[in-house]
């Protein structure tokens, strides 16, 4: 199968299922910053996993085909390129972080954000050149690349890495920012679950330089 096919083959799956109705809501819940096939994600999914199986089976990443398929002016092609991504995690090695990056700089938007974080993070667990290039990238003008450093270690629980936490989120104390304020509260709530102890000392020690919204966040296990 040529590369170009393997487009072509997602596009074709994804108008097959589409649903105009539904694409334009999904465009105003996102403030119409993006195009819609309008597929929920139960069915996204569904009309690409044979594509992705055969992607494992392949055992590379083609970078070729993600780039066709990020270049699309549909928000579900690049849902696509993130479920590719976190599907073929263990074949992604660090040097692979410079195309991840580009896909962080475009079409930028919480959804797909958020859904970087989780292969970034798992190359993170594999090779510890991670941690100072997102120690870099917490500093970064970019607010959204600042955003992925914060969150890229959610959900690590014992193999958190406190001492790397504690100085991004203090990168990025004092800010105005609604996505970097949410989303240190957010790394501090999920790391609650595991260390109450570290998460409330770090309140208790930036407390005049937190954000309300991160300090409700953060707080939101320590008292249950």
């Amino acid at each position: 199968m040529k590369e170009l096919d393997k487009y072509q083959q997602l596009k074709q799956k994804l108008v097959e299922n589409s649903d105009p109705e539904l694409a334009t809501q999904m465009k105003k819940y996102l403030r119409n910053k993006f195009e819609f096939y309008g597929l929920k994600s139960p069915e996204r999914r569904k009309s690409y996993h044979d594509l992705i199986k055969v992607e494992k089976k392949n055992k590379k990443i083609d970078w070729n085909f993600l780039d066709q398929a990020w270049s699309d002016t549909h928000r579900e092609a690049q849902y696509f390129v993130c479920d590719y991504l976190i599907s073929l995690e263990r074949f992604l090695t660090f040097e692979d972080l410079d195309h991840i990056f580009y896909y962080v700089k475009s079409k930028q938007w919480w959804d797909t954000i958020d859904s970087l974080i989780k292969p970034i993070g798992k190359i993170g667990l594999r090779d510890g050149r991670v941690d100072d290039l997102m120690l870099a990238w917490s500093k970064d003008n970019d607010f959204w690349v600042r955003r992925v450093a914060i969150e890229h270690q959610l959900l690590r629980k014992n193999k958190m890495n406190t001492e790397l936490l504690e100085k991004i989120l203090e990168n990025n104390l004092n800010s105005s920012e609604f996505f970097i304020n949410k989303a240190i509260g957010w790394a501090l709530r999920d790391y609650s679950k595991t260390n109450r102890a570290w998460v409330k000392k770090f309140i208790n020690d930036h407390y005049s330089d937190m954000a309300a919204l991160s300090i409700k966040e953060g707080s939101k296990y320590l008292h249950s």
